[in-house]
């Protein structure tokens, strides 16, 4: 191929890349964004850990940097996307298109609809308004039962992936050594769910309170076998654990992963963070700054995880 056609089908496939993420944030309907660029863990390597890239833009930054953002992803990373912040999206992973069909049937039209991989989707949905995080979490995990989507990766600040990249899951590389194209598959701007207002305000609301009556009764009784909560790990067992061998760092990390994957809210994982001496980090400023990019990381690292049975 000579030089010439070889630029110009870069330049094409620049071009294809940048429409399909401008149609995409534009039809999320948010201003800032979350990316995350992951590298999976790859035998062989000098760092043979998973590694994650994270960075927030604007979206004209956003648009600014596919050319940066191609080549990471020619280097084995995948693009993923989220908004900054609360939002007034949910995403809903690992959706057949029966399922995607069916969501449009019943009022639940997505703005967006992504295919991560063949024959498997996901779904962005607008409520029309900015969910608190709570609220976020709870319809993210409605939407998904309702459908048959991954409950494992239904919470409020959940990745998605940004279509235009490839898919560098080894299991789908081609025998030519390429990897599929994550697609765009629907973007509408604007679009909110016709079902939205009634799901809001009754579905949500509902589960909202018969949620916290369930959560009230199992803190109240200890002696409930199904109360997960009288369950869960305390920092102190990250601490005394010889496995982390007194790595106050690691230690840190994996509790926060370990508490936001199962539900405890932020604050309550800060000040657990914060229950240790943080002097050397330095003044108070320095001390939260530290427990704020703890939380960034562990959210990061909570946010890649799936299920063992659905894989994108």
């Amino acid at each position: 191929m000579s030089t010439e056609r070889a630029n110009a089908k870069k330049s094409n496939g620049w071009k294809a890349t940048w429409r399909a993420v401008k149609r995409q944030a534009d039809a999320m309907g948010v201003e800032v964004f979350e990316i995350g660029l992951f590298k999976p863990a790859t035998p062989g390597d000098e760092k043979p850990e998973p590694e994650m890239l994270p960075r927030t833009w604007d979206k004209q930054t956003l648009l600014r940097s596919v050319g940066w953002l191609r080549y990471q992803n020619s280097q084995g990373r995948n693009i993923y996307i989220r908004p900054k912040g609360e939002h007034p999206l949910s995403m809903v992973d690992d959706l057949t298109a029966e399922a995607i069909h069916q969501m449009k049937q019943q009022g639940f039209e997505p703005c967006v609809v992504v295919e991560t991989s063949p024959g498997n989707f996901q779904a962005w949905l607008n409520h029309g308004k900015v969910l608190p995080k709570a609220d976020s979490t709870l319809a993210a995990r409605l939407l998904a039962q309702r459908f048959g989507g991954d409950q494992g990766a239904a919470d409020w600040r959940h990745f998605g992936r940004l279509a235009g990249f490839t898919n560098r899951k080894e299991k789908y590389q081609q025998q030519d050594g390429r990897y599929p194209f994550v697609r765009l598959i629907e973007a509408e701007m604007e679009r909110v769910f016709a079902e939205a207002e009634l799901f809001g305000l009754g579905v949500l609301q509902h589960c909202r309170g018969s949620f916290r009556k369930v959560h009230s009764s199992l803190t109240a009784d200890p002696q409930n076998q199904s109360a997960k909560v009288t369950l869960l790990k305390e920092i102190d067992d990250f601490r005394g654990n010889p496995k982390y061998a007194a790595d106050q760092h690691r230690i840190d990390l994996a509790y926060a992963v370990y508490a936001l994957s199962h539900g405890v809210l932020e604050e309550t994982v800060k000040s657990a963070i914060g229950s240790r001496d943080l002097t050397k980090k330095g003044d108070l400023g320095r001390q939260w700054r530290y427990v704020e990019r703890t939380l960034n990381k562990a959210d990061m690292a909570k946010s890649m995880r799936r299920t063992p049975s659905r894989t994108k």
